[in-house]
This record gives C-alpha cells, structure tokens and sequence, in this order.
C-alpha cells in the first residue's frame, strides 16, 4: 500500500497518473483537512504538522512507500520528512524544467499558493532550469478553493479562475507568457476553465506524470494490488459532499480520524 497526503483533496490530481502507470494499486489517500490549507501557513506550522501527521500515519499504517501530494508541503517538509522516517517519501516540486523546455517566448509563470511561490526552491528551480526565462510567480488560496469546491459539485466557471491568471498576465512581461506551471496538486483539477480563461496560446504543465513515473521506478513490480480508501482529519459537512467525486477516482471507504 502506499500513502498519498495533501491537506485536501488537490492531491487526486496526483492519484490519477499513479493509478495509471500502477493499474489496481492500494491507496490510503489521507486528506489533513483539519490543517486545510497548508498554502497560507507559515513554514513552521507547515514543518511541523506534516512531519508529526507522517509520523503517526506511518507507524499506524507500514505504507510502502508516501508520496507528498502537495507543492507546499514538498518545499517546506520534504527534507525533515525523509530525515524522521524510514520509508521512501517522495515529494511535488513545481514543474519549471518542462515549462522553460516548452516555451517559445520564454516567460513562463508559476501559480501555486502563496506559500510555494515564495520558496527559496523555485528560486533554485528557477535558476537551474529556467536561466534563460522570465519567471512570474502569483500566489492563489482562491484557485485552492475553488477546485475544493468544485469536486464537491459546485459549478466552478472561467470567469471564477480568470482573476487568478490576471495575477500572472499583469505584472510587466505577462503578455508574453506561454507556459504557466501549476504549481499546486489542486489547480490541475481546475484545467479545463483555466485553459477556458486563458485562451489560445498558454499551455498548462503539472508535475502529477513525473512523480507517477517516480512512484513507479522506486516500487518496480513489489507493489500491492488492493482497494483505495480516503482518510480525513476532520469529519464534516464537505468530507461528504467529496463522496462522488472520491469514489470516481477509486476511494470507496471514507473515514475520518
């Protein structure tokens, strides 16, 4: 079995590819939406919950393997995660290098929440892969929400989004961008009205692919088959609405802790 966490659900964007590339694998997908959202939390409260939340879980659950469905998460606790426990954890990091190896214009944005957009790491990412590149950064809880929302049946439209992609196109050298990483597991769930919104010209990447390719070189063929089920950290009102939307993706028993 291996664990897949985010403090909500944008981490099904991630559960998808892996479910792909590893037909019929067993899942706990744990949503801390207790600690929802991770992406306005300062970097010790970050730190500081997921590793203690991994901790337990891992004790409690021997999972094969954790993958640390959320950008924010990643760049903050990645390093103190894989310090305290030992199982493989692999990580989410904003999609630059497939960004600055797609552009033609070679301005690129990265929508993430506030939180990853200021990390020291897509300052190194930025650096190492996107030398030749403008990189705009703009920091959303509202796309966050949104896709939240959305997977709980809410109608979600193009122009709800398009304030979002503003955060990219108006700052000066956005008028040529064409590329925009979605730098947090939830905004893949929201791409077909951010490509409404966006238009012709602007093309979306997300790192759920490469962290499936990931997932998979480190299980090779020593991978269980079984069932998938969703944890959450709260029970309320919104965990039930998710119930559908949980079950397309695979995640039939939903409890919470």
């Amino acid at each position: 079995m291996i664990l897949i966490l985010d403090s909500g659900v944008g981490g099904l964007s991630v559960l998808a590819p892996i479910r792909a590339a590893l037909p019929g694998i067993a899942v706990t997908y744990v949503a801390d939406n207790a600690g929802f959202p991770y992406g306005t939390k300062s970097e010790m409260e970050v730190a500081t919950r997921v590793c203690a939340l991994l901790g337990r879980l891992a004790e409690r659950l021997r999972p094969a393997l954790i993958v640390i469905a959320c950008n924010t998460a990643s760049t903050i606790a990645l390093g103190h995660v894989r310090a305290v426990l030992d199982v493989g954890v692999v990580g989410t990091v904003p999609a630059i290098k497939p960004a600055a190896e797609r552009s033609l214009s070679r301005v690129i944005g990265v929508l993430g929440t506030q939180a990853t957009v200021r990390q020291p790491y897509v300052d190194r990412l930025s650096a190492e892969f996107a030398s030749d590149c403008l990189v705009l950064r703009h920091g959303s809880a509202r796309l966050v929400e949104l896709a939240e929302a959305r997977l709980a049946g809410e109608v979600v439209t193009a122009g709800d989004v398009a304030p979002e992609l503003a955060g990219l196109r108006d700052q000066p050298g956005g008028e040529r961008m064409d590329t925009v990483v979605l730098a947090c597991t939830h905004f893949p769930l929201l791409g077909d009205v951010l490509a409404e919104a966006a238009g012709e010209g602007i093309g979306f990447v997300d790192g759920g692919a490469g962290i499936a390719r990931r997932v998979a070189a480190l299980l090779g063929d020593d991978w269980e088959r079984g069932p998938g089920r969703a944890i959450f950290t709260r029970d309320d009102a919104h965990v039930a609405a998710l119930r559908p939307a949980l079950a397309h993706f695979g995640l039939d028993e939903v409890t919470a802790v």
